[in-house]
């Protein structure tokens, strides 16, 4: 079979929810990725940042070999013996006293927010279904309907209401709206991610995370971080919540929580929070299996090794600064943190973001835009600065095709 036969069969059988870049991947090896025919291309997108340590690292893959030779799924009626070892590790990891596991980023989302209500009513005293959660427009946290019930994007809302209600939305990297939402004695949190993602790489304003985190203390309001995108490394820090020493009162994390082998979430707090859920009232038949504890240990042992968070620091730099140099029409802005990178396109004549990473692929860069005019630049943490800059030049030769 050709590449096009793989593309046509898919768009024959699977649902039409995606629109992918043209090309079919068989193999993946550290920060390159070979399509059917065997053309070798760097990845730039990292599964949306869930191949932070570089795709099939051996020692995650190792992990998920021996662990499912042995037990892969008890439910969580049971013990088992692996689920407590990565309880403890992961919340020595982060800081925390207690960890939820769930599967999916979004399941993530939906726990952390159960846990907020389940605290508003518990511990803060808000009469019963009268909770509020702020939220932030551009947010991206998932797809589920009560997800997308706070999403500002129409294509994620259209035509899937009626939406959950219970929250209020604010604009994001604005201190003021969030200090007078902050005074309505219901709200219980405030959830956020520390860069936006999905949204095109917005950075806020440096102090924007401390002057939240503080104004929801003097609230007593919950601190809810979405790190799914953003945490493991992908900033240069840890979190990037640690970029201005801000620890959540409620964390949640997933995508490279796994190195991208499993779907593998988590929700952090302290006792405080998360022993307001009782047995019964949230779990998952999948979250916390033991194939998933193990690989999410070692995928946190190979960001701590392999110094994951130090590489995305310094490279991050050499990305922003190289191309913010670049003279090309096309190239509007560049920002970002970290290897979390997003150039802003100005289209030209008929051209646009898509077509730049048409012509990237053709180079040997995979990359897709966002939001139609934006390419998010994320490659694997483990990429080095000879391949930084190989790619870099290939992604150039592409610009200058629309010069």
């Amino acid at each position: 079979m050709k590449s096009q036969d793989y593309m046509v069969r898919e768009e024959k059988y699977g649902a039409h929810n995606y629109h992918p870049l043209p090309v079919v991947l068989e193999r993946g090896e550290g920060v390159f990725v070979w399509d059917v025919d065997g053309k070798r291309y760097f990845d730039f997108l990292s599964a949306y940042s869930a191949v932070n340590q570089g795709h099939c690292h051996p020692k995650i893959i190792n992990a998920l070999a021996e662990q499912s030779k042995i037990l892969t799924l008890t439910s969580r009626a049971f013990y088992n013996n692996v689920l407590g070892e990565y309880e403890e590790y992961i919340t020595n990891y982060f800081g925390y006293e207690k960890v939820l596991p769930m599967n999916t980023g979004v399941e993530g989302d939906e726990t952390a927010i159960k846990l907020c209500r389940k605290w508003a009513y518990q511990k803060k005293g808000i009469g019963e279904n009268e909770a509020m959660i702020i939220v932030c427009e551009g947010n991206f946290h998932g797809r589920t309907i009560t997800v997308i019930s706070m999403s500002s994007d129409p294509e994620a809302r259209n035509e899937f209401g009626p939406y959950t209600p219970g929250f209020i939305t604010i604009p994001y990297n604005n201190i003021d709206a969030l200090e007078k939402e902050l005074k309505n004695p219901n709200v219980a949190g405030f959830l956020v991610e520390p860069i936006q993602g999905e949204a095109g790489v917005f950075v806020p304003d440096e102090g924007y995370l401390k002057k939240a985190f503080d104004l929801c203390k003097k609230n007593r309001v919950l601190f809810i971080a979405d790190e799914i995108q953003t945490g493991i490394a992908r900033t240069g820090k840890l979190l990037a919540c640690d970029h201005e020493g801000v620890h959540p009162d409620i964390l949640i994390l997933g995508k490279a929580l796994s190195g991208g082998v499993l779907p593998v979430s988590a929700v952090l707090a302290d006792d405080d929070i998360m022993l307001t859920i009782k047995p019964g009232e949230h779990g998952s038949t999948f979250g916390g299996n033991p194939v998933a504890a193990k690989v999410a240990i070692a995928a946190l042992e190979v960001v701590k090794e392999e110094k994951l968070a130090e590489n995305a620091e310094k490279l991050g730099e050499i990305f922003r600064n190289e191309f913010r140099n670049i003279e090309s029409g096309m190239i509007k802005k560049v920002r970002g943190k970290g290897l979390l990178n997003a150039v802003v396109i100005a289209p030209k004549s008929g051209k646009e973001a898509w077509d730049v990473c048409l012509a990237m692929k053709e180079y040997g860069v995979i990359a897709k835009p966002t939001h139609g005019d934006i390419i998010r630049f994320a490659p694997p943490l483990t990429i080095t600065e000879e391949q930084l800059r190989d790619a870099m030049e290939r992604i150039k030769k592409a610009f200058r095709e629309f010069e």
